[in-house]
């Protein structure tokens, strides 16, 4: 019986050979994501060195310290750093000295509602040293730490943070998110704030978006309309700055970035962390946030806002507490 002869190696059929597909679409993304990853950590440290930082926090006998946080954001007039080609363009004029035309407290809680207070700026309080005055003349006598000084001794609560933004920062950040849109009911002609607007929504830049905050010649209801349109204003650019259109906009994220870098000045004391939650605190108080926003309870207001003491009493001894659940916005 005759051996099977072995089979010729040439025509034996083999699986074909495939080469590795290489994931090139996988590599790429994943290189996307991590730049991008990238980008959200080091755009904010690079910012975050830009801040100045100041000795806001005033010395001596202070409140005791409660639940929750408490920031006192200001709203300085400063025309410091303004071109004279940028004070035409926002309308600022070239008054020297630094004023506040905002005063705002925000409360955040451990739990339950953040709480955005408006204190006019011709609320008529204690300044130490001074007697009773206008609550924005403390800036202009002692800066950040007197103010800080006759807020806690008007209000009894303790400023755990400080944030100020002058004009020319307000209006460059709103230009970096490329806008934000405002809904007049009425048209608004005021020459004083450099301002002519159409009533309805429409989107408003940095130099109109800067005036729309600082009218208050043509408003009926004069400084206290003009801090209305401050918490709306501020809470509508919360909105936006930490939006998802925000962080996966490479080009308006790093401009956001560095326009907030050079406008604020916070106290030396504030993390990155803490900036940030203040940043959520005022979105939270923006249109469709769940946060209560209102003015100082007020008993009479002329050349002078008088706060209704009993009231305002009631108001920051709930804060004092961190109870802010059942304040209604006004």
């Amino acid at each position: 019986m005759s051996q099977p002869q072995p089979l010729d190696p040439r025509y034996v059929s083999r699986p074909p050979v495939r080469k590795k597909r290489r994931n090139w679409f996988g590599r790429i993304l994943g290189l996307v994501i991590l730049l991008f990853v990238l980008m959200l950590i080091c755009v904010p440290l690079f910012a975050w060195n830009k801040i100045e930082k100041v000795d806001a926090m005033p010395t001596g006998d202070r409140p005791a310290e409660t639940p929750g946080t408490t920031y006192l954001m200001v709203g300085s007039d400063s025309r410091e750093g303004l071109s004279a080609e940028e004070k035409k363009k926002l309308g600022t004029g070239s008054v020297e000295g630094k004023r506040t035309d905002t005063i705002m407290l925000m409360h955040v809680p451990e739990s339950g509602p953040t709480v955005l207070i408006s204190l006019p700026r011709d609320s008529y309080v204690p300044v130490p040293g001074h007697g009773r005055s206008r609550i924005n003349a403390a800036y202009s006598w002692g800066g950040a730490p007197l103010l800080i000084k006759t807020v806690e001794g008007a209000t009894g609560l303790r400023v755990d943070h400080y944030v100020e933004i002058g004009f020319g920062g307000f209006s460059s950040i709103i230009d970096s998110l490329g806008g934000i849109e405002m809904c007049p009911p009425k048209a608004i002609k005021d020459q004083k704030a450099h301002i002519n607007l159409p009533a309805g929504c429409q989107e408003l830049d940095g130099p109109k978006a800067l005036g729309y905050v600082r009218y208050r010649y043509a408003d009926k209801e004069g400084d206290l309309g003009r801090v209305k349109r401050q918490r709306e204003m501020i809470g509508a650019v919360a909105d936006k700055a930490i939006s998802p259109a925000t962080f996966f906009n490479p080009i308006r994220y790093f401009r956001l970035s560095t326009a907030s870098a050079g406008a604020l000045s916070i106290d030396k004391e504030m993390s990155p962390v803490e900036l940030y939650r203040f940043a959520q605190g005022m979105r939270s108080v923006a249109g469709g946030g769940d946060g209560i926003t209102m003015t100082v309870p007020i008993a009479s207001s002329g050349n002078t806002v008088q706060w209704d003491r009993t009231k305002a009493k009631a108001l920051f001894q709930a804060l004092k507490q961190d109870k802010t659940t059942g304040l209604k916005s006004s």
